[in-house]
């Protein structure tokens, strides 16, 4: 590792105090990525800011007709809880299907969405059901908060405080796991909500995307036999030493039908 300050806030503003007009600075919430690249010398920031110290972040709520999860709520908390499996069902099962135990203790909602990992699970969830990112600055949707490999819409400085989402009529989430990592070659979630069918792959592209062809057709016909012929373009997938972007595309249409008999049950 490189030499950085260290700073452990309490609270929110502490932490943002602690960011200012520090371009180099980075915040920390479960460091499931960022220890891993600071071990390797892939990062060198001047300043880390520990936000597990700030209570303020955490918790799980039924608000209105959604749930609304604190930016530091671990993956294992959002899995186990009881508010989350009686209202989005799916998104208990997509948390409880994150990496391994270890990951599900330590990491947290709000760091998987902004590190916009290409592989993480999340992203689907928050595209697929339409949810509201809130932040430091103030609210991001869903379709605009994305914008490429490792790329989204905050700013420096800008720390996510809670996720919100909408109760969908129906949703399910199927992914196809790196049979080491167990993180998502492929995970598509499929969300049936008050604005229409909602399709959202993670895992195939460079950042999460929404299948149009797919959201008609299940529009039409809520059912896995609606997709089954649709088939996804290669061009533009990822491509590995786990699977060919050829493949993926393949994947795409298998885990969508997974995911809408599941959403279906």
């Amino acid at each position: 590792m490189y030499d950085f300050a260290y700073h452990h806030p309490k609270t929110l503003a502490e932490a943002l105090a602690a960011l200012k007009d520090k371009p180099e600075a980075r915040p920390v919430s479960g460091g499931m990525t960022l220890i891993p690249t600071l071990k390797m010398r892939l990062s060198k920031p001047s300043d880390l800011v520990d936000l597990n110290g700030i209570k303020e972040l955490t918790g799980i709520k039924v608000e209105g007709n959604g749930v609304t999860i604190g930016g530091m709520t671990r993956h294992a908390d959002v899995a186990s809880s009881a508010d989350v499996k009686k209202t989005i069902p799916a998104l208990a099962q997509l948390a409880a299907l994150i990496g391994d135990p270890a990951v599900r203790n330590r990491g947290t909602i709000g760091g998987s969405v902004a590190n916009a990992d290409p592989a993480a699970d999340y992203p689907a969830a928050v595209v697929a059901l339409d949810a509201t990112i809130t932040t430091t600055e103030g609210k991001h949707k869903a379709d605009d908060f994305f914008k490429g490999l490792f790329e989204t819409a905050l700013k420096d400085g800008e720390l996510i405080t809670a996720v919100s989402f909408p109760k969908p009529e129906k949703a399910g989430y199927e992914k196809f796991r790196n049979p080491a990592s167990r993180y998502a070659m492929v995970g598509v979630f499929v969300a049936k909500t008050a604005g229409g069918v909602r399709v959202a792959v993670t895992g195939a592209g460079p950042s999460v995307f929404r299948v149009k062809a797919m959201e008609d057709a299940l529009s039409k016909n809520f059912s896995s036999d609606a997709i089954k012929d649709i088939k996804i373009p290669a061009d533009g997938l990822n491509s590995d030493i786990h699977g060919s972007a050829e493949y993926r595309a393949h994947l795409v249409t298998v885990m969508a039908r997974r995911a809408v008999d599941q959403a279906n049950k």
